[in-house]
C-alpha cells in the first residue's frame, strides 16, 4: 500500500453515526474465538434515559436483553459489504440494560484497486487465527445513532493472545488457561476498537504517557527505535497545539499492510515499520492523529477536515524543517494536476476517506493547501493561536470545517466566510499567467509594472498572491501580497533600486494549476491518464515479452481505457493519448531517445548517461518519463529481466512524482530517483539580462513558538 500517506480511515471504516449528541457507557465482557472466527459478548449499557432506542450491530449476533423490564425488537435488515441489522430497544424505567450475543465476524481481506498498479488490502472487520480487527464498520457492538461512547472492555482471549483498544491498559491476568486482558477509558470515543493477536508487548514511560509497542515476534531492537522516538513527536505536538490527549500510545504490528490511526494507537503493517524511513515521515503523521481525528473527531457527514490538518503539520511540516516544504507542495499540485479531472473532482465538504489517488489529491494535499493559505492570510503565531483554539473547544468533539472557520475567526478578529466557502465548496483551481512585465524610471527610483491574469475557464478564485521582486546592488528582496479577487491584478511598484527578476508565487503557497513548465515529466501524468496505450516489444525475448503483457495488463486493470499493442502492429505512435513504452527491444525507443532533455540524459541502445554516470542495461531497470512533441506525456520502461519486470509492476506507482528511475536487481532495489529539473517558469521573468540572485527561502512554522 502507498507508505507516503498513511490513511486514518478506509472506504468502509466510515462511522456510521453522524454529529454527536448523547454519550453512552459500555461495560462489555467479550470472549473471543480465533480459529473459528466467533465472539460472546455481554454488554451492560447505561443509556441517558428509558424510553425508545434505536442500534445498528453486525446481522446474524442475535442479540438478547436481560430481565423483563426491556425489550428488543429487529426492526431492518441491510445487505452492505456488512451486513448489519437495525433493533429497537424499549426500556420502560431504567437507564441501563445488558444485551448478551454471540456469532461470526469473518470478512477476509479484499484488494481495493487505487490506480494502475496501486492497490492495498482492506477489511471492515475479522476474527481469524492470524489475529483479530475489530471497530466500527463490523458492527460489533451496538451502535446508537448520534453517540459517543464511554467503556471498560474485558478480553478473554486464547493463552499467548494480548489485547489493544483505546484508554488505559493493559491489566492483564491468566486463568483457567485463557488470558483476560481490561481496557478502560472515560474520554468520550466514536468508535471501540478491538485488535488482538499473539503479540510481544513492550512499554517505556515517557512522562505521564505510557510508550508502548505490540509486535507480533520478539524484536528488542525494532521496539526500541520506536519506543525512543515517539516521545519526541508528542512533546513536539504538545508545545505546538496542547496537552496529548491520551495516557497511553501505541504501536501496533497488524496482521496485514496497513496504517491506521486510532486513539492512543496506530496499526501498522509488519512491512511498513521495518522500513527506517518511516519512523521520520508516516509514523508522526499517525501520532499527530491523536489531536487531530481521534483527540477533535471528524464530523464525516460535513468533510474530513483532519487528514489535511494531519499532513500538513506532520508530513509537510517536517519536510519544511528541513527545507523541502517548497518540493513537497509542488508536488502536491502536480498530484492534484495530474489525478484530478472535472470527472473526479469534488468539493472538500465532501470527503470522507482515500479510496483513490484522486481522492487523495482532493482529501490529502488540496486540503493540505487550504491550511497553508490559512496561514498565510492570518501569520503563523495567530494560526498557531488558531489551531490550539479549536483543539481546546472541541477536545473528544465532533467537529467540521465550520468549527475550524470560527476558532480562526475568533483569533484572527476577522471573517473567514470567503476564504472557507471557496476552499472547501468549490472544486477546480485557479491558474495564473504573469504578462511582459515593463520597468521605467521614476524621478530618483523606478517603477515596475506588470499584470497577473486568472486563466481557468471557471469563475476567478479570491487570492492572497505572494510575489517577491529581486533587486540590484544586493539589496534585500521585496516580498509583498496582494489581493487578486478578479480575473485581472495590475502591479504597479516603486522601487529604489532597479528591479532585476519578478517571481510570482514562487513557493508554491498557492492551490493553483501549475504552468506546463513548473510540471516537469512524470509517471504521475501517465498513471493519471483517463486514457493510454502501451506499446509492447515484438522483438524481446519470450520470457521478456511475457512479463511485459503482464505489467501490461495489471495496469490496464486500472484506467478507464488502455489498449495494449505490439510495436509490429504501430507504423506511428498514435497522437491523442498518452504513451508507455515497453522494453529496449522496443522499436520507438529510438525515437523516445530524441525527445529527452539532451543537457539531463541520453539513452542509447545499451546504456543511459544521467549526470555523467553511465547505467548499463545488463545490471540496470531504468524507467524515464518525458513529452511528446505535441505536449502528451511518454514513457519508456526498460527492465533487467523478465523477474525485475513483474517487480516494477507494484513499486513504479509508489515512485510518479519522478521522471527518471534506476533500479538493480531481479527484486528491484532504487538507486537513482530524480525530478527532472525545472529550467524556467512564465511566473518568474528575468528584468535584467545576467543578473543573479540570492533566491529567498522560506521560514518553518516552529520557528513563531
Amino acid at each position: 500500500m502507498p507508505i507516503r500517506s498513511l490513511s486514518v480511515v478506509l472506504l468502509f471504516l466510515l462511522p456510521l453515526i453522524s454529529h454527536a449528541s448523547v454519550t453512552i457507557d459500555h461495560k462489555i465482557q467479550v470472549k473471543l474465538q480465533p480459529e473459528s472466527g466467533q465472539l460472546e459478548v455481554s454488554d451492560q449499557l447505561t443509556l441517558p434515559s428509558a424510553g425508545e432506542w434505536y442500534f445498528k450491530i453486525h446481522a446474524g449476533l442475535n442479540p438478547q436483553v436481560d430481565g423483563d423490564q426491556a425489550k428488543l425488537e429487529r426492526v431492518k435488515s441491510e445487505q452492505a459489504a456488512v451486513p448489519v441489522e437495525t433493533y429497537r430497544l424499549t426500556l420502560a424505567q431504567q437507564h441501563q440494560v445488558t444485551i448478551r450475543y454471540q456469532g461470526r465476524i469473518q470478512h477476509p481481506l479484499q484488494v481495493l484497486a487505487e490506480s494502475p498498479g496501486r492497490e492495498r488490502p482492506v477489511s471492515p472487520g475479522d476474527i481469524s487465527s492470524e489475529g483479530v480487527f475489530l471497530s466500527t464498520s463490523a458492527a460489533w457492538y451496538p451502535q446508537f445513532t448520534e453517540s459517543l461512547q464511554q467503556y471498560r472492555l474485558e478480553v478473554d482471549l486464547p493463552q499467548g493472545w494480548l489485547a489493544v483498544s483505546q484508554g488505559d491498559g493493559p491489566n492483564r491476568t491468566e486463568k483457567s488457561g485463557r488470558v483476560s486482558v481490561v481496557w478502560q477509558t472515560q474520554q468520550p470515543q466514536d468508535d471501540i476498537y478491538l485488535i488482538a493477536a499473539p503479540f510481544q508487548l513492550y512499554q517505556q514511560q515517557g512522562g505521564e504517557i505510557d510508550l508502548q509497542v505490540y509486535l507480533r515476534s520478539n524484536d528488542d531492537a525494532l521496539a526500541k527505535r520506536y519506543l525512543d522516538v515517539t516521545q519526541g513527536y508528542i512533546d513536539l505536538y504538545q508545545r505546538l497545539i496542547g496537552p496529548y490527549p491520551y495516557s497511553k500510545f501505541a504501536m501496533v504490528e497488524n496482521f496485514w499492510q496497513s496504517g491506521y490511526g486510532m486513539p492512543s494507537f496506530t496499526l501498522l503493517g509488519s512491512r511498513v515499520i521495518r522500513l527506517p524511513f518511516i519512523l521520520y515521515t508516516s509514523y508522526p503523521h499517525e501520532i499527530l492523529h491523536n489531536w487531530w481525528g481521534n483527540g477533535v473527531y471528524t464530523d464525516y457527514e460535513k468533510g474530513n477536515w483532519s487528514e489535511g490538518l494531519t499532513s500538513y503539520l506532520a508530513d509537510h511540516l517536517l519536510k519544511e524543517q528541513r527545507g523541502q516544504g517548497e518540493a513537497y507542495r509542488r508536488d502536491g499540485l502536480q498530484r492534484f494536476q495530474d489525478y484530478v479531472r472535472s470527472g473526479n473532482d469534488f468539493p472538500l465538504v465532501e470527503f470522507r476517506g482515500r479510496h483513490s489517488v484522486a481522492s487523495q489529491a482532493v482529501g490529502y494535499d488540496k486540503s493540505l493547501m487550504l491550511y497553508h493559505m490559512l496561514r498565510r492570510e492570518l501569520g503563523d503565531k495567530t494560526f498557531i493561536e488558531g489551531l490550539r483554539r479549536f483543539y481546546r473547544e472541541n477536545r473528544f468533539r465532533r467537529a467540521s470545517y465550520a468549527d475550524l472557520q470560527r476558532a480562526f475567526e475568533t483569533v484572527g478578529e476577522r471573517s473567514l466566510q470567503t476564504f472557507f466557502k471557496q476552499w472547501t465548496q468549490r472544486t477546480g483551481a485557479p491558474g495564473l499567467e504573469l504578462g511582459r512585465p515593463e520597468v521605467t524610471t521614476d524621478g530618483e527610483g523606478y517603477r515596475l509594472t506588470a499584470r497577473l491574469k486568472q486563466t481557468q475557464a471557471a469563475p476567478p478564485f479570491d487570492l492572497l498572491v505572494p510575489i517577491v521582486v529581486y533587486l540590484a546592488e544586493s539589496q534585500p528582496a521585496l516580498q509583498i501580497s496582494r489581493r487578486m479577487s478578479g480575473r485581472t491584478l495590475d502591479l504597479d511598484l516603486k522601487l529604489p533600486t532597479r528591479p532585476v527578476r519578478i517571481d510570482i508565487d514562487p513557493h508554491y503557497d498557492l492551490f493553483r494549476q501549475l504552468h506546463p513548465e513548473e510540471s516537469p515529466a512524470s509517471l504521475s501524468k501517465l498513471f493519471g491518464a483517463k486514457r493510454v496505450i502501451i506499446v509492447l516489444p515484438a522483438q524481446a525475448a519470450a520470457a521478456e515479452r511475457q512479463a511485459y503483457q503482464m505489467l501490461a495488463a495489471e495496469w490496464a486493470k486500472g484506467y478507464p481505457e488502455a489498449s495494449i499493442v505490439e510495436d509490429s502492429e504501430l507504423a506511428s505512435l498514435p497522437d491523442d493519448r498518452p504513451v508507455w513504452l515497453l522494453g529496449w527491444q522496443n522499436r520507438f525507443r529510438g525515437e523516445f531517445s530524441e525527445q529527452l532533455p539532451k543537457s539531463q540524459a541520453l539513452l542509447s541502445d545499451k546504456r543511459l548517461k544521467n549526470d555523467n554516470k553511465d547505467y548499463d542495461k545488463n545490471g540496470h531497470s531504468v524507467v524515464i518519463a518525458s513529452k511528446r512533441a505535441n505536449g502528451l506525456p511518454i514513457a519508456w520502461i526498460g527492465a533487467e529481466s523478465a523477474k525485475a519486470t513483474a517487480g516494477l509492476i507494484r513499486k513504479l506507482p509508489h515512485y510518479s512524482k519522478y521522471g527518471l528511475l534506476i533500479f538493480t536487481g531481479d527484486r528491484p532495489t532504487i538507486q537513482v530517483k530524480q525530478q527532472w529539473r525545472i529550467e524556467r517558469s512564465p511566473l518568474r521573468q528575468p528584468l535584467l539580462d545576467g543578473a543573479s540572485v540570492e533566491v529567498v527561502k522560506p521560514v518553518s512554522l516552529l520557528q513563531a513558538l
